[in-house]
């Protein structure tokens, strides 16, 4: 092989590499958005990654931005010793995956409340909350799991959601914000989708963390429900 030849494949070689390598973080990255927090171990096993390979590439990520190590949630904490760090994505790792248009929302926001007054953004709020209630009643009712049924539908809708059984209850988490943008400018539309939250599921509902304001994570405390067969009608 002549020089010019090997110099080539050297090049294409790393090109493909590099190339890999990209494509195995976004793996990484997806995945961490599409099940939570996740420690380097639990990201080894559901990817087929070895240990080594996820550090390397959780490591990237880190150094570009995207993700964050922490300290873990105290719901996922298991057994003795001390609990191994989660990956978290950052606002620019979730940018990545972020298809709304959140620049058009919220210079028209910014313009209703410039016109109208904060009363019309609270209106906007729960006139889009009550759209998403509509849509998740047809489905809670006679739902024989109802949290599960409503984390469903808050993935379907954009939002990544896992539940995680508690002493008195459940916990929902949701990993990905589609308008956390928005909302970081505009809490009314999270105070909107909280008490949404509660309507839906019929019981009261706690936010207790929220991706717009700077949280890993939107988690929200479901205390146990009573057993019905018509929750979620609605007029």
């Amino acid at each position: 092989m002549s020089d010019l030849a090997l110099a080539a494949e050297l090049r294409h070689n790393t090109v493909v590499k590099i190339m890999d390598a990209e494509g195995t973080r976004e793996q990484v990255a997806r995945s961490i958005l599409e099940n939570g927090p996740s420690t380097a171990a639990v990201l080894s096993e559901r990817l087929g990654i070895t240990p080594a390979g996820i550090r390397r590439h959780t490591e990237a990520l880190i150094d570009d931005g995207y993700l964050e190590a922490r300290e873990p949630h105290s719901a996922l904490i298991r057994g003795r010793g001390r609990p191994s760090k989660v990956f978290v994505l950052t606002d620019t790792g979730r940018q990545q995956f972020e298809h709304s248009y959140d620049d058009l929302a919220i210079s028209a926001l910014r313009f209703m409340a410039a016109k109208s007054g904060e009363n019309l953004i609270n209106d906007f709020a729960k006139a889009r909350a009550l759209e998403m209630e509509k849509k998740v009643s047809e489905k809670l009712t006679n739902s024989k799991e109802p949290e599960k049924t409503f984390a469903k539908f808050l993935s379907d809708e954009g939002y990544a959601t896992t539940i995680h059984k508690m002493p008195v209850g459940q916990e929902l988490c949701q990993h990905h914000c589609p308008v956390a943008h928005v909302a970081a400018e505009f809490p009314q539309i999270c105070d909107a989708e909280t008490e949404m939250f509660s309507r839906a599921l019929g019981t009261h509902v706690q936010r207790l963390a929220t991706i717009a304001n700077g949280d890993g994570v939107c988690t929200t405390f479901v205390p146990a429900l009573k057993k019905s067969t018509n929750r979620g009608n609605k007029k």
